[in-house]
């Protein structure tokens, strides 16, 4: 087990190697982003599109595991686009960051550039009762990008060999799984995340690709009984938080 001093400072996130403002972003940094940050596999990997980058976390992280890596990072917020851009020129891989203010669906239409690896902490609920934030709004929910048309977008961006990597609440995981399935994906990776060894699954981290591969799934708890985060949670991280 391993205990976590505190990392946030006012207006942002500090992690080892840089930190991550994100007062002007809908959506804050948080476990998910970390999570998907910390597992998506980068070995071997060069080039990266992060669609809806928000503050830039994941793709900060992605520049800290692998040296070899540039990101596209796709933002359609422009609050959050420059702040990400400001976040990526404070960081020490700021020749290998760059930010693209557009909406994911003119950029897949438009490029040519295809990736060895995407990566997406996407908005998830279906439309309902809104926020009253309309940034707020656009980040959470599909109502501008439904699930299809993300997965669409990621497939014309793509490289055959590619991998794209997303962290979702655990329902709506099983039914994007399902989705890529039916419309020409294969599952490469399913990390089923629970909060405790003992409580329900709560969020997954999924791997879908374009050429056929047998699925391999595992499991991982965040916490141990008495509330300390796990080892196998602590291995993720701890390249990234401040030392416990």
């Amino acid at each position: 087990m391993c205990k976590q001093k505190k990392n946030y400072r006012k207006g942002g996130f500090t992690f080892k190697q840089f930190f991550v403002a994100h007062d002007r972003c809908a959506m804050k940094v948080g476990t998910d982003g970390v999570l998907l940050g910390a597992w998506a596999p980068v070995g071997g990997v060069q080039s990266v599109l992060d669609i809806g980058s928000g503050s830039g976390l994941i793709a900060l992280m992605l520049a800290q595991r692998n040296a070899m890596l540039c990101v596209d990072a796709v933002e359609l917020d422009n609050d959050a686009a420059v702040q990400a851009q400001e976040n990526f020129i404070e960081s020490p891989w700021a020749d290998r960051l760059h930010v693209i203010n557009q909406d994911i669906v003119s950029y897949s239409q438009l490029s040519s550039v295809q990736y060895d690896l995407i990566v997406s902490n996407p908005p998830y609920f279906e439309p309902a009762v809104a926020c009253r934030d309309e940034k707020r709004d656009q980040a959470r929910y599909t109502a501008t990008l439904t699930h299809d048309v993300l997965l669409e977008s990621a497939k014309s961006c793509l490289t055959s060999h590619g991998l794209f990597c997303l962290v979702l609440p655990y329902e709506v995981g099983e039914k994007i799984q399902k989705m890529a399935e039916n419309s020409g994906w294969f599952t490469a990776f399913r990390v089923n995340v629970s909060d405790k060894p003992t409580t329900v699954y709560h969020r997954m981290l999924l791997g879908i690709q374009l050429q056929e591969i047998q699925t391999q799934v595992t499991s991982l708890a965040l916490k141990d009984e008495k509330g300390e985060y796990t080892d196998e949670f602590c291995k993720l991280i701890q390249p990234f938080y401040v030392k416990y």
